[in-house]
């Protein structure tokens, strides 16, 4: 079986630059199919593959949320916790230009557009997380400890 090449991404470049150790895990790209496909495919607990989703607030002021695989986010809950009216995720293009990625392969790392981001308070107590590295098929693996180094996320409870 070939190896698969993992890319470089911004994302791999901002983890580079920070001087993080991270695993990389290509894996085959499933449309639609979301956390519970990398984690099948990598054998990993789907809790601890995390999403990357680009909202936004009543203004359109662009916001970055990480969630459980096998959670979804309360934007109702997010709104209340952020002091904003409301909270909905961006359409696929809107999140594209802000975060320079394709949906299905958004990296909270090196988005185009720096922007707050929101990080589900438990993602912190797991000993290692499986997030995208940037590109449709291609996760990173990393403590959250220097997830929190980089992005310096605001801890939240939102997660239904």
């Amino acid at each position: 079986m070939a190896k698969v090449k993992s890319p470089v991404t911004a994302a791999v470049r901002v983890l580079r630059q920070a001087g993080v150790a991270f695993g990389e895990h290509p894996y085959q790209y499933e449309e639609k199919g979301g956390t519970a496909v990398s984690a099948r495919e990598l054998g990993v607990d789907e809790h601890s593959v995390i999403k990357t989703l680009v909202m936004e607030d009543e203004t359109k002021a662009p916001l970055v949320v990480l969630m459980h695989g096998d959670l979804q986010v309360s934007t109702k809950e997010l709104a209340r916790a952020i002091g904003v009216k409301s909270v909905a995720p961006c359409t696929p293009d809107t999140a594209n230009r802000h975060s320079g990625y394709m949906v299905g392969g958004t990296s909270p790392f090196g988005t185009r557009k720096p922007m707050p981001v929101y990080i589900e308070e438990s993602i912190l107590d797991l000993p290692l997380i499986y997030i995208n590295g940037g590109s449709r098929g291609f996760l990173v693996s990393l403590p959250p400890s220097e997830l929190q180094r980089v992005l310096k996320p605001v801890p939240v409870k939102v997660g239904i």
